[in-house]
């Protein structure tokens, strides 16, 4: 293979690469997840989307500080040059194993969305049709890709959009409804935190698992033409899209339906929709949500063949998965991602039920691993940098130890918390398990 066949076509555009990001923080977690949030924490829930939302932004600013500072690496590249191979070793198949997750979660949902129209097809066929599709989509060039992820991405934020607006109509009275006095969904139903502090730190599992997704910036930009202009403005203005993007919808849910009678059946979405007794509304809501659930599966798909791609370049993977096709992409990291999808399909055959909600609880603490990797390389890379990014992270080190005091916390708290025992439990023998084989790779 030439050089200009080994080396990943820079095809994104900075428009492709903030959508990316978007489309990944902006899935199953807030349209499917939220329904979980509010039954753990009640309205108090938007406190857990603001405190990740801080931590977020932190993670991200450290993040596209070390990318302009070293080019062309990515999160594990990184990670590897602040603690050396092993660590880079388990947080790289640490992230690809998130990813691997979160894009099975996307497609059982984008199945599950599929089911209010076909309430009688099977979890697992739904979702494998809207896999077959997701994998054929990204073998093309990477531009069609963040062409298509770019519109998939569009129709989510308008229809949040469209969903705030439609909302506050509804608690204004503006649109006819049979809420009385919104206000009162807030403060009665046992409060604004109806299981105290406790339930809105709880809800922190889902909530890190709604905004994982953030930081394929770091995997992106590798991709990206003028990276060192795009950067900055793409952190700045990706943290407080999803402060709109959250706590906006979060409390027109609250106001709307008291957060007690939220079911997880459908999306609380469209069980707004379906209040507000316009024509069509919930099957439009529905289609959105479909198209947002694939979306964010599509950028799982992108995320995990090129996280195989580094890996591979790196010798933390195979030399093998190095492999590039004519067009520019990676196909055996599709490939594997392929394998690892029947995989999903075949646990919603399984168990159709409970396969979402087991699966969503294990991303949760991946992500505060790798989000607490990323703070730590910043600490210790800061250095070392040759020459001062024109980015870098305010009042440092103060912020990064405080992310990284903060994300440690969350983690221990979930550690110990009996709801989480199938998370932590995955969790730590994957840990494990990762520990072990960094050992047999080195020597």
């Amino acid at each position: 293979m030439g050089k200009n066949q080994q080396d990943l076509k820079k095809g994104l555009l900075p428009r492709h690469v903030q959508f990316i990001a978007l489309a990944g923080m902006i899935g199953t977690g807030i349209f499917k997840g939220s329904s979980d949030t509010l039954t753990i924490a009640g309205p108090s829930v938007v406190f857990t989307y603001l405190i990740g939302g801080l931590l977020l932004f932190i993670v991200m600013a450290a993040l596209g500080e070390m990318a302009l500072a070293f080019p062309n690496l990515n999160v594990q590249h990184l990670v590897n040059k602040a603690f050396g191979f092993r660590i880079s070793f388990i947080v790289g198949w640490l992230y690809w194993i998130n990813w691997i997750i979160v894009t099975i979660v996307e497609l059982l949902a984008s199945g599950s969305f599929l089911q209010y129209w076909f309430p009688s097809a099977p979890l697992w066929l739904l979702s494998f049709l809207c896999g077959a599709v997701i994998v054929g989509i990204n073998l093309f060039q990477v531009k069609y890709y963040g062409e298509l992820e770019f519109w998939f991405a569009g129709i989510k934020i308008l229809a949040l959009i469209a969903f705030i607006i439609l909302g506050i109509f509804i608690l204004l009275g503006i649109i006819p409804s049979s809420i009385q006095n919104p206000v009162s969904n807030y403060t009665s139903h046992g409060g604004f935190f109806p299981h105290g502090l406790g339930g809105t730190l709880s809800a922190f599992l889902v909530v890190m698992f709604s905004y994982g997704g953030a930081e394929l910036i770091g995997v992106a930009v590798t991709e990206t033409k003028d990276s060192e202009k795009v950067l900055p403005q793409i952190i700045k203005g990706a943290v407080w899209r999803v402060i709109i993007f959250y706590i906006f919808p979060i409390l027109i849910i609250c106001g709307i339906i008291p957060w007690n009678k939220v079911t997880s059946e459908n999306s609380p979405f469209v069980q707004v929709f379906s209040i507000t007794g316009l024509p069509g509304a919930a099957h439009i809501m529905n289609f959105v949500l479909l198209t947002a659930v694939l979306s964010a599966a599509n950028s799982g798909i992108y995320a995990t063949s090129r996280t195989l791609y580094s890996m591979a370049q790196s010798g933390v993977a195979p030399k093998g998965l190095q492999a590039i096709s004519k067009r520019g992409i990676p196909l055996k990291g599709i490939l594997i991602t392929s394998i690892c999808i029947l995989f999903g399909v075949f646990l919603a055959y399984l168990t159709p039920n409970q396969v979402i909600s087991y699966l969503m609880s294990i991303p949760g603490f991946t992500v505060m691993i790798i989000w607490l990797s990323i703070c730590s390389a910043q600490l210790k890379l800061r250095p070392q940098y040759k020459n001062q990014p024109a980015f870098q992270v305010k009042w440092f080190p103060f912020t990064t130890i405080l992310a990284i005091v903060s994300l440690t916390l969350i983690f221990i708290g979930f550690m110990v918390n009996p709801d989480n025992l199938i998370g932590s439990s995955v969790c730590l023998i994957t840990l494990c398990i990762l520990g072990i084989l960094s050992f047999i790779k080195i020597k």
